[in-house]
């Protein structure tokens, strides 16, 4: 080969050689880049899989995009490093509330190795993900909502539902054979007979939707339509959950879309009561829109052909004691969850005065679920507890397990007369007439004219509260009062009544009005 034609030869095979080089590192740089969409999948005991979204883009040292975990979407607005070690913080609006979540990772092969922490005191929880198609796991799109028109009432819930509910003390770990042990428990101890009705299953019964887009259960709930005839065999009322967002709090399927669709398969299936939680649904409307949303399952059960009560869970957000009994609702959340601790149960109880004009046959303020016998608090603060919510015309829904509770516990929850202050027809909720310190007086007017007199303590030391007959109108002494929780008549006499009541507790009375002033 002539010297030319050599050195052009060697010159070409030294370019294609670099150029080789070049591409295959191009091949692994864009190997190394974070910019894919990602999944996580945890397969539940109940069959289900709980899937968590990364869809990230890489671009240099910034990476963006959105995580989404159970009912959360959190925006990526912080990072730091890379495919070698990467760092990413989503934030999610909430109304008020601003939400937070930080994982840490590394690209290794052809997945992620995440960790994160589920709570800050809480141990790195190491995750793996792998790539999943392209738009899997997005927020579907938005749905127009309708325009707002009454939604006629059902005519159930005359007086505050009762019954059970699962969450409190199961959570995730209801399923079908703790369901029937609370009916059988309800049934047998005499909580049926004292009111206690409704069997309710809160979130993480769900499953997957099938071809036509019916919702199933879970493995936990084998027969939906079984256990509402085993319960309704005991006399009693069937209750379920779901959520007008795509996802229910714990990131099970929600109704999002499938309205009409659910509220059918419910009553099919024989179902009394839903709640429904707002949770997912924050992802895709604003609060302002909720009286919209809860419509269109306020109109999904009025055409069911099933009476269903209708419980509205939304946090007390929005004013929905203003506009719950219009979408067909027959109760509706005044607050954030209950926590079986004294702090929770009386900040939320004793916030409730101002609603009280809402309240009333039909449509009830709902401070949440009962945690009597939880074992969070003492038997005098559950006894607080109890005559608080019957004093608000609160839904009385037990929260513990019926089929283990000490016989004080069990004691609370059958006081007929307490109960009978909840259930009163003329369904008015009491009001705060007076406080002094940690001392608080509540009155409630019953329907045969007595009023139900509650003196609170909410100190940490033992105090006297005094009561002026007065304050109910009465000219002198009244010539009848009953302690509740005594059941016991009480002699009084002079223009009060004052008695010493326990750091946190209660003494609940039924006065009646004979004597009353003009």
């Amino acid at each position: 080969m002539p010297p030319l034609q050599l050195n052009q030869w060697r010159f070409h095979k030294k370019l294609k050689k670099a150029t080789l080089v070049f591409l295959a590192i191009q091949v692994v740089a864009r190997a190394a880049d974070l910019t894919a969409n990602w999944v996580v999948r945890d397969p539940l005991p109940d069959g289900t899989v709980r899937r968590t979204y990364f869809d990230l883009k890489q671009d240099g040292s910034r990476i963006t995009g959105h995580i989404r975990a159970t009912q959360f979407y959190y925006e990526i607005t912080d990072s730091t490093g890379g495919p070698d070690g990467f760092t990413i913080t989503g934030i999610m609006h909430d109304g008020n509330t601003v939400r937070s979540v930080k994982y840490g990772g590394k690209l290794s092969g052809d997945e992620l190795d995440l960790t994160t922490r589920r709570r800050p005191d809480a141990p790195l929880t190491h995750l793996t993900a792998r790539r999943a198609p392209a738009g899997e796991g997005a927020m579907p799109a938005r749905l127009p909502v309708p325009a707002l028109h009454p939604v006629r009432w059902n005519g159930l819930a005359n007086t505050p539902p009762m019954g059970w509910n699962s969450w409190n003390k199961f959570a995730s770990k209801v399923d079908d054979a703790g369901v029937r042990a609370a009916a059988d428990a309800i049934a047998s101890n005499g909580m049926k007979q004292a009111g206690y009705l409704y069997v309710n299953i809160d979130d993480t019964w769900q499953g997957e939707r099938d071809a036509q887009g019916d919702i199933e259960p879970n493995k936990k709930f084998p027969d939906m339509k079984a256990l509402a005839d085993y319960v309704h065999g005991k006399g009693l009322k069937l209750g379920i959950y779901s959520s007008p967002g795509p996802n229910t709090c714990a990131g099970y399927e929600g109704s999002y879309g499938h309205e009409e669709q659910d509220a059918r398969s419910y009553a099919a299936w024989g179902i009394d009561y839903l709640k429904y939680d707002w949770c997912g649904a924050r992802n895709i409307y604003k609060d302002d829109e909720m009286h919209a949303v809860y419509q269109k399952m306020g109109d999904a059960l009025a055409s069911s052909g099933r009476p269903i009560v209708y419980s509205l869970c939304q946090y007390g957000r929005a004013d929905v004691w203003t506009w719950g009994s219009a979408v067909g609702g027959n109760l509706w959340r005044t607050t954030g969850d209950i926590r079986d601790s004294w702090d929770s149960m009386s900040k939320i109880g004793f916030s409730q005065s101002d609603l009280a004009r809402y309240a009333g046959p039909g449509h009830w303020n709902d401070p949440d679920m009962l945690e009597v016998g939880n074992g969070g608090m003492t038997v005098t603060e559950y006894k607080t507890h109890m005559s608080l919510w019957s004093l608000l015309a609160a839904p009385l829904l037990a929260g513990n397990d019926l089929a283990h509770m000490e016989p004080e516990i069990l004691q609370i929850l059958l006081n007929r007369e307490v109960i009978a202050v909840d259930q009163d027809p003329a369904g008015k909720q009491a009001r705060r007439a007076s406080k002094s310190g940690d001392s608080e007086v509540w009155v409630k007017e019953l329907t045969d004219g007595s009023s139900a007199v509650g003196l609170f303590n909410r100190g940490n030391t033992e105090a006297f509260i005094a009561f002026k007959w007065t304050d109910l109108g009465l000219n002198g002494a009244p010539e009848h009062v009953r302690d509740l929780w005594l059941h016991r008549d009480l002699q009084v006499s002079g223009p009060e009544y004052s008695v010493s009541v326990a750091a946190h507790g209660v003494i609940l009375l039924k006065v009646s009005n004979v004597g009353k002033t003009d």
